[in-house]
């Protein structure tokens, strides 16, 4: 297949390249400096600053702790995990709505802004795999607020879906437009960065095709992150752009620069599985 984004860059990130902390009850690989690992190549991505691969075993998790002025979010590939914070009180909030269990193909959305304190855990027996992901906002200081959105496979099995686009009122939204929370693409999660996630499941023989910028932004120069989660034992495999020195194995990422809004990178699925692949598309 020959490649049509002849002026992108596209920079492979290996999964070995990564760094990895098994914690026991945590088995978690860092594509960016995270914690306790830092490497000066790999810092943030655009406004994308986060992307951790976590696997934590039943009956344990995160306790409460704190975050402000990031975007954090939590897509759920295998198990369950129960989310709380502090973004809602219990003396005006159900008990269902107070203990977020989020399953397979679940994304739970946290603006901590000003600050927040939260907590996940896994209370399965079976361990719970998920990407964390977390976005620098276009400013700081934002009220907290909590969102989540469930997005199915059969449609994930047609081509990319989006799941989180600009907030469409911008970075000047008003009190009211923050509270109504309208996102630029319908359907999706609205997060306060010029950043859009998808999400794809694509057969083996497979193509699906990502529209730079998704139709979500005005800014013409873009930077597209892909990664490959590790789901089917190794033997899913991507191509990006036809370029055959551009194969992605599962817990590989690539760097995609020099592209413009409206582009289209071609993802293909060349592995003896099917490829779950999450595309983070930003300035």
């Amino acid at each position: 297949m020959s490649n049509s984004l002849r002026h992108a860059k596209i920079t492979p990130h290996r999964s070995a390249a990564r760094g990895h902390a098994d914690h026991g009850w945590l088995n978690t690989y860092h594509s960016f400096s995270f914690s306790s690992w830092y490497n000066s190549k790999f810092t943030q991505f655009g406004s994308l600053r986060v992307l951790n691969e976590d696997r934590v075993k039943g009956n344990s998790g995160f306790p409460e702790h704190p975050h402000s002025d990031f975007e954090i979010f939590s897509y759920i590939l295998s198990g369950e995990l129960t989310h709380t914070d502090s973004t809602h009180k219990e003396s005006d909030t159900t008990e269902s709505e107070l203990y977020r269990k989020i399953t397979r193909g679940d994304i739970q959305f946290t603006t901590a802004g000003t600050g927040v304190t939260h907590a996940e855990y896994n209370y399965a027996q079976d361990p719970v795999h998920f990407l964390q992901i977390w976005a620098i906002p276009w400013k700081r200081g934002l009220t907290p607020r909590y969102a989540s959105g469930r997005y199915s496979d059969e449609d994930k099995r047609k081509g990319f879906v989006n799941l989180l686009s600009p907030l469409k009122a911008g970075v000047d939204a008003t009190a009211a437009e923050e509270k109504a929370g309208e996102p630029t693409i319908p359907g999706t999660i609205p997060i306060h960065a010029d950043f859009v996630m998808g999400a794809g499941l694509i057969e083996p023989s497979g193509k699906f095709e990502w529209t730079v910028g998704a139709q979500a932004t005005e800014a013409t120069k873009r930077k597209v992150y892909v990664h490959l989660p590790m789901t089917k034992g190794g033997k899913a495999k991507i191509r990006l752009d036809g370029r055959e020195d551009d194969v992605l194995v599962e817990g590989d990422g690539a760097f995609v620069e020099g592209v413009n809004a409206g582009d289209k990178l071609i993802v293909e699925s060349v592995g003896d599985a099917e490829a779950e692949v999450v595309v983070l598309d930003t300035a």
